[in-house]
């Protein structure tokens, strides 16, 4: 029902009440206006919107051999540190068999540590790069970021690895680098 016409002079009669049913049509219904999400709004820090450069940044990082090529670098540094300091403590370390008796010189000393190192930092460059490269590519196969990712890598590295061996020995590495894995995923998530 429409309000009577107003009489000049008069005041203007109030409003109809809102009906319940009008209500809920603005407040979820189809006249529903929808906000625009506004971190600043919420007491969020307010951040600009990505430029083109930052999100080719980002999607180079988050691509696969990027990954694979920093753990190969990381798995490299790691295990020559790892190799010198096994060597560091290894009592064998420039021993000669032919002459048990007989120091060893420092130089011999360092070029253990040397060959040692570079030997740890070789395969752990190879299973860093391995593992790395395999839990992207079945994470985005996968399209899911949870534990069973680095399972099904570690299973797969841990098997190839084991395979050179042979076949019980590629399961047995399969079965180990993937419990491995699923108690660091445990670990650290």
């Amino acid at each position: 029902a429409a309000p009577p016409p107003s009489v000049p002079g008069e005041p203007a009669p109030p409003p109809p009440p809102l009906q319940y049913s009008l209500l809920l049509q603005h407040l979820v219904g189809d006249k529903r206006q929808p906000r625009v999400w506004d971190p600043a709004t919420l007491g969020g820090i307010p951040c600009p919107p990505k430029s083109e450069e930052q999100k080719m940044v980002e999607r180079v990082m988050e691509s696969c051999p990027f990954k694979a090529a920093l753990a190969c670098v990381g798995g490299f540094v790691l295990g020559g540190a790892f190799g010198i300091f096994t060597a560091g403590i290894d009592t064998n370390v420039g021993f000669d068999p032919k002459d048990p008796y007989r120091t060893p010189t420092a130089k011999e000393v360092l070029k253990d540590m040397g060959q040692r190192g570079i030997s740890y930092a070789k395969n752990f460059a190879i299973v860093g790069a391995m593992f790395s490269c395999t839990e992207c590519v079945v994470e985005s196969y996968r399209g899911k970021s949870d534990w069973k990712n680095s399972v099904i890598s570690g299973c797969i590295t841990g098997g190839a690895i084991g395979f050179r061996a042979g076949l019980k020995a590629g399961v047995i590495g399969c079965g180990g680098f993937a419990a491995f894995s699923a108690a660091v995923d445990y670990y650290l998530r």
